[in-house]
């Protein structure tokens, strides 16, 4: 009553072609999944430059000092050369006061890195003696540890001067 156990591979033929399927089937489920991944739906140039322009358009909008809105987004997303090109929104030009409590206080105030304190009469005389001229250039380009516009880069040069007048004032 013993069967003996055999093979359904009876010959050398059948053994080569399940050797060949065996080597065949993988690499052919392999090549067709990778397909399957890659193969999304290609987008043509245009609509790719406008979907980019969408992910990448500002999520606020800039309000002028009179109150008018312009939307950012829409003219990103319809014409964003055109939104580059466009010139900004002049801002009203701050005080000497309010660019010395916003920019300069900070070393001004305190005196830290060597700046002089203001309204310290003898730290300042010897840079009024140089005159309000090199005061400014220094205040614009920077001198020594202290950066050019006091560190604030959106500055104007009327507007530094006039923080410097302020410096000028409270040293006399």
């Amino acid at each position: 009553m013993s069967e003996e156990h055999g093979t359904l591979i009876k010959t050398p033929k059948q053994l080569i072609v399940v050797a060949a399927l065996a080597l065949i089937t993988p690499v052919t489920v392999a090549i067709l999944g990778s397909q399957l991944v890659t193969s999304a739906k290609r987008i043509d140039t245009a609509e790719s430059k406008r979907l980019v322009i969408e992910r990448i358009k500002p999520v606020g909008t800039l309000v002028s000092t009179e109150g008018a809105a312009a939307d950012t987004n829409a003219s990103a997303a319809s014409a964003a050369p055109a939104a580059a090109a466009a010139p900004a929104v002049a801002a009203k030009a701050k005080t000497g006061d309010q660019v010395f409590n916003e920019s300069c206080v900070a070393c001004h105030g305190t005196g830290i890195a060597g700046a002089p304190k203001a309204g310290d009469k003898a730290a300042w005389a010897p840079r009024l003696a140089e005159g309000a001229a090199t005061l400014y250039d220094h205040a614009i380009k920077g001198f020594k540890t202290m950066p050019a516009r006091g560190g604030a880069a959106t500055l104007s040069d009327a507007e530094v001067k006039a923080a410097v007048d302020v410096l000028i004032a409270k040293a006399k």
